[in-house]
C-alpha cells in the first residue's frame, strides 16, 4: 500500500512530555514533520516546542489547541498519545485515581479531538489515538485503565462514523512497554511482569507512524505480531482470552507473587482453597 511521507505535515502530539511522546516528536521532527506538543508541563528547549496543557480542562484545551494551530500554520495529524495508568481492583469502589484514568485516558483525548478537529477536516487530516492491547483483553486489578482505553476506543469508533468521510481515524494497540506509567502498579505490588510482555518503544513508534501514513487510515493496529493475535481472539474468541487470563493470574497468585499487594486481598481469598 502507498505511503505518504510525514515530510511538511503539521501535527500535534499530547503526553510529548512522556515515554512515548518524546521517542515520537523526535521521529517525526527527524522524518521532516512540523511539530507541536501538548503536556502538563511546557519544554522550550528543544527542537519541539512542548506548550503546557492541562489535557483534562475543557476550558484550557481549546486555547492551547489553537496556539498549537497558529504556530503550524494548520494541522494535518493529531496523535493522542497522553495517557496515566495505576492499580484499580473493579471489586472496589472508584477513588480519586479511578477519576483521573477516566479523565486522562477518555475525556482528555475527547477534549483535544473536539477542538482539533475544524483544522483537521481543513486539511483532510488524521487522527490516531493510542490505547491498549488492555481494551480489548482486560487485566484484573487494573479496571480504570482497562475501561478507559476500551471507552477510547469507543470514542473513536463513534468519530469515525461522523468524520470518516474527512478526517482518518485510527486506533494503535500497545501491550507494555517500559516507562513510567507502571509504577504505581508495581508500588502497590501489582507488576504486570508474568501478565503481560514488554515490547520495545521503537515498534510503538513505528506502527503510529505506519497508521499516520498509510494512503487510507487503518481502524485498528496492533504493534506486533503477537499483539494481532490476541486482539482477534479478544474479539472473536473472548471465552478462551479470558480462560488463558484466569490460569495465568491464578498461576501467580498460587506462586505468591500478589501475597505484598493489599488491592489483591480479594483474589487471594477466593483462591485460597478452603479447609
Amino acid at each position: 500500500m502507498t505511503k505518504r511521507s510525514v515530510a511538511g505535515r503539521r501535527v500535534v502530539v499530547t503526553g510529548a512530555g512522556g515515554t512515548f511522546g518524546r521517542a515520537l516528536t523526535a521521529r517525526l521532527a527527524a522524518a521532516g514533520a512540523r511539530v507541536v506538543g501538548l503536556d502538563l508541563h511546557a519544554d522550550t528547549s528543544g527542537d519541539v516546542p512542548v506548550l503546557a496543557c492541562d489535557l483534562t480542562d475543557g476550558d484550557l484545551v481549546p486555547r492551547r489547541v489553537a496556539e498549537a494551530v497558529d504556530r503550524l500554520g494548520g494541522l494535518d495529524l493529531l496523535v493522542n498519545n497522553a495517557g496515566v495508568g495505576g492499580p484499580a481492583p473493579a471489586e472496589l469502589p472508584p477513588g480519586a485515581a479511578v477519576r483521573r484514568q477516566l479523565d486522562v485516558n477518555l475525556l482528555a483525548a475527547w477534549h483535544t479531538t473536539a477542538a482539533a478537529l475544524p483544522a483537521l477536516e481543513a486539511a483532510r487530516g488524521r487522527v490516531v489515538f493510542v490505547a491498549s492491547r488492555m481494551a480489548v483483553l482486560p487485566l484484573p486489578l487494573a479496571a480504570a485503565y482497562g475501561v478507559s482505553k476500551r471507552a477510547l476506543v469507543a470514542y473513536a469508533d463513534a468519530l469515525r462514523l461522523e468524520v470518516g468521510s474527512h478526517v482518518g481515524v485510527s486506533v494503535v494497540y500497545p501491550s507494555m512497554v517500559a516507562s513510567p506509567i507502571h509504577d504505581s502498579s508495581a508500588a502497590a505490588g501489582l507488576s504486570l511482569q508474568g501478565v503481560s510482555r514488554f515490547e520495545p518503544l521503537d515498534g510503538v513508534v513505528d506502527t503510529v507512524l505506519r497508521a499516520a501514513t498509510a494512503r487510507r487510515a487503518p481502524r485498528d493496529v496492533a504493534t506486533t505480531r503477537r499483539g494481532s493475535v490476541e486482539l482477534a481472539v479478544a474479539r472473536h474468541l473472548p471465552w478462551l482470552a479470558a480462560a488463558v487470563v484466569r490460569r495465568t493470574v491464578a498461576a501467580r497468585l498460587a506462586a505468591g507473587d500478589l501475597d505484598a499487594a493489599p488491592l489483591a486481598a480479594g483474589m487471594r481469598r477466593r483462591h485460597t482453597p478452603r479447609p
